[in-house]
């Protein structure tokens, strides 16, 4: 938690903290490694790249974020519908999630990107696509178990109407099971955007983001390791953190596994 909070201060304060405009390009300076005035070196046109993670940072946030907030509020909607409702409901918005399923999330992305065009709104929508199944699935099965419970029925009985009892009672009964797949998400969607940047169909140049700063490098490696690898370590340090934080909030959470350390 500790990690994500400094990693999302980061990207927030990225104007105030960053030492350089991260699209400077400093004349005569490429390739030039580590040292006081350019922390962690340069790329090949002279940029800082200490500046370009720190705003890559926002752009990993911002797109993690705008994702995982469409997917789990579409997932969380037709989730509750087809658990509540059942029937042909049920089966019509499963089967379209289990089409969405067959396909590996970036190759899923990719297919999205290629339909949408390349732009950092785009990809947050098309990482918003792949993670909707999940959270429908999470939900379906909460709203599954909830219909069958007796403060439900009081609620029917009372003259309740279904959409009132869907939003009132069931969804808000399934906060947590959200709330713990929306942080996991987070880390998968950075991998994705990651990728999609690394492909050259997210975010656009000049605008640096981790992915693209590593596509770069590449061509680099023997002669500027630094330019890969410190994005390369950014992102491996902001997955495991919010894998780490998702499964904390799993435990602290689910109230099975609370009844289970008493």
């Amino acid at each position: 938690m500790v990690v994500m909070v400094g990693i999302v201060a980061m990207a927030v304060l990225a104007p105030v903290i960053a030492p350089y405009d991260p699209t400077k390009q400093f004349v005569g300076q490429p390739l030039q490694p580590p040292t006081v005035a350019h922390v962690l070196g340069t790329d090949m046109y002279g940029r800082d790249i200490l500046s370009r993670i720190i705003f890559g940072a926002r752009i990993s946030i911002i797109l993690a974020l705008i994702a995982v907030g469409i997917s789990s509020t579409m997932g969380t909607i037709l989730g509750a519908l087809a658990g509540f409702y059942g029937g042909w409901v049920d089966e019509g918005v499963m089967r379209g999630m289990d089409i969405l399923f067959a396909f590996p999330s970036l190759i899923l992305a990719l297919i999205l990107m290629a339909t949408f065009g390349p732009s950092m709104y785009n990809a947050a929508l098309a990482i918003s696509v792949v993670f909707t199944p999940q959270f429908a699935r999470v939900i379906r099965s909460n709203a599954l178990a909830l219909r069958e419970e007796e403060f439900v029925k009081a609620a029917f009985t009372s003259g309740g109407s279904k959409l009132y009892i869907l939003f009132r009672h069931v969804i808000p009964n399934g906060i947590s099971e959200i709330i713990v797949q929306a942080t996991i998400n987070i880390a998968s969607a950075i991998l994705i955007a990651s990728g999609l940047n690394f492909l050259g169909v997210g975010v656009q140049p000049p605008t640096p983001s981790w992915g693209y700063m590593l596509a770069n490098g590449r061509s680099f490696l023997i002669q500027a390791p630094w330019i890969s690898t410190v994005p390369g370590v950014a992102i491996m340090i902001t997955v495991l953190a919010a894998n780490l934080f998702g499964d904390g909030l799993r435990d602290a959470l689910d109230p099975r596994n609370s009844e289970r350390v008493r």
